[in-house]
C-alpha cells in the first residue's frame, strides 16, 4: 500500500515517545487478557489506543522495535503517523484487548504487511502482497516444526547422508561427547531412564555389541525457533564408517519383521529423558531405584535425585546445555558401571534406534534419532 511508505522506512529510526496520559488506570491494567505470554512490545498509534481510530494496518518490521508489530488506524494520516509523538510503544497483549483478532496473526514472519478488514462474514487480515486472506490462527514456528518432525520419525530407515548430517558441525550442528556408557554384557536396551528402564516397557534389542565401554556422542541442534536441542545421540562401538543404517528391531525380532502385527521398532519417552543401556546396567538401576524409593517415600526420582546431578553436569559443561543440564554421564552406586542420561529432543514421544553397519555388517554404531535438524 502506498500509505505509509515514509513511516516504515524510518520506523526503526525514531523512538516513539511513551504517553503518560493514554495509559489506564492501574485497575483497568489489572484487568487486561493476557492471549500470549512474553508477547514483546509493540508499536501502536495513539488513535487506536484512545479509541478515535479502528485497527486498519498492521505489519512486521524487521529490526524493529519490540517484537517487530507496527499498527495503524483507519483515520491515522501521513502526517499524523510521520510524528513519533503519535505512536506508543505497549504490550501486544493491549493491542490484543483491543482486537483480539491480531492474536491470529501474531506468528508470521518479518516483513508481514496486512490489511484487517471487518464485515458481514467476520473479522480478518488479508495479506496485503498476496491477496490472501487469514481467518485462521497462524501456528507457531515451532509447532509447524514439531508436527513435520512427527511424521518424519521412526521411518524404517533414512538416507546415509542424513545420519552424516546429524554428526557434522555447521552453524546449526554442534557434536559433543557427553559421557562413557558401558556394556558389561553387550546386550543393548533403549529407554526412558527415569520411566521405563528396568521395566517391561524398555526396549531390548535383536543386535548385541561387545562388551566394552563406549563413547556417547550427542548431535545439539542450536535452532533459532525452540533453542538449544539435542537432535540425535549415538553410541560409537567402533571407528569403523558406517556405510549403511537399517532400524533396530527388538529382542527375537529380525528385520523381515517389520510392519508385521504387534511388532514395535521404537521405544517410549516419558520424561523427556532417553538412555543407552546394558542390560545388566538396566536390571541394576530398577534394584538401587526399587531400595532408594523405600527409603525416601513420597520423593521425585527426577527432582530428589537426579535434578542436582543435573545441574552440577550443566555447570560443568555449560557450552552446549540448557539450563538445569542437558546431559549426564551417571554412575550406577555400587557397581560404578556409567550409563549417559540425555534430553530427548523435542521431549516426549516415541522414538527409533538405527543401527550403522560397516562394510562388514557389523555394528560400526547405534543412533537414535530425535529431530531434523532442517525444520528447526
Amino acid at each position: 500500500m502506498g500509505l505509509f511508505g515514509k513511516k516504515r522506512e524510518n520506523q526503526s529510526q525514531q523512538k516513539p515517545e511513551k504517553d503518560q496520559s493514554a495509559k489506564k488506570p492501574e485497575e483497568k491494567q489489572q484487568e487486561m487478557k493476557v492471549y500470549i505470554q512474553g508477547a514483546g512490545g509493540t508499536i501502536v498509534t495513539k488513535s487506536i489506543l484512545n479509541g478515535t481510530s479502528n485497527l486498519k494496518w498492521l505489519f512486521r518490521q524487521e529490526g524493529g522495535l519490540g517484537n517487530g508489530w507496527v499498527a495503524f488506524g483507519d483515520k491515522d494520516s501521513q502526517e499524523y503517523v510521520d510524528d513519533a509523538k503519535n505512536m506508543e510503544i505497549v504490550d501486544f497483549n493491549t493491542l490484543a484487548n483491543i482486537e483480539p483478532t491480531v492474536v491470529n496473526v501474531f506468528y508470521m514472519p518479518m516483513g508481514s504487511d496486512l490489511e484487517f478488514r471487518s464485515d458481514k462474514t467476520g473479522k480478518y487480515f488479508v495479506d496485503t502482497r498476496t491477496g490472501k486472506e487469514i481467518r485462521e490462527p497462524v501456528k507457531h514456528p515451532g509447532q509447524i516444526a514439531f508436527e513435520k518432525n512427527l511424521k518424519f520419525l521412526n521411518q524404517e530407515t533414512y538416507p546415509n547422508d542424513f545420519f552424516r548430517m546429524l554428526f557434522t558441525e555447521s552453524q546449526k550442528i554442534r557434536v559433543i561427547t557427553a559421557g562413557q556408557a558401558d556394556f558389561p554384557t553387550g546386550e543393548v536396551v533403549l529407554a526412558d531412564p527415569l520411566a521405563y528402564l528396568g521395566s517391561k516397557y524398555e526396549t531390548v534389542l535383536d543386535r548385541q555389541i561387545p562388551a566394552g565401554s563406549y563413547p556417547v556422542r550427542l548431535s545439539v541442534c542450536l535452532s533459532p525457533i525452540v533453542g538449544l536441542r539435542i537432535a540425535a545421540a549415538e553410541v560409537l562401538v567402533s571407528e569403523k564408517p558406517a556405510v549403511r543404517y537399517e532400524i533396530a528391531m527388538p529382542k527375537g525380532k529380525k528385520g523381515e519383521d517389520l510392519g508385521k502385527p504387534g511388532i514395535f521398532t521404537f521405544f517410549g519417552v516419558d520424561t523427556g529423558l532417553a538412555c543407552f543401556a546394558d542390560g545388566k546396567i538396566s536390571e541394576e538401576n530398577r534394584i538401587f531405584f526399587e531400595k532408594w524409593a523405600g527409603e525416601n517415600p513420597g520423593k521425585n526420582k527426577y527432582m530428589d535425585y537426579f535434578a542436582s546431578l543435573f545441574q552440577e553436569s550443566y555447570e560443568t559443561h555449560p557450552e552446549f546445555q540448557n539450563e538445569g543440564g542437558s546431559f549426564l554421564e551417571w554412575s550406577m552406586p555400587g557397581s560404578g558401571h556409567r550409563l549417559v542420561l540425555f534430553s530427548s529432543g523435542m521431549g516426549d514421544g516415541v522414538y527409533s534406534g538405527y543401527w550403522g553397519l560397516d562394510a562388514e555388517g557389523k555394528a560400526a554404531c547405534l543412533t537414535v534419532v530425535f529431530m531434523n535438524p532442517e525444520y528447526f
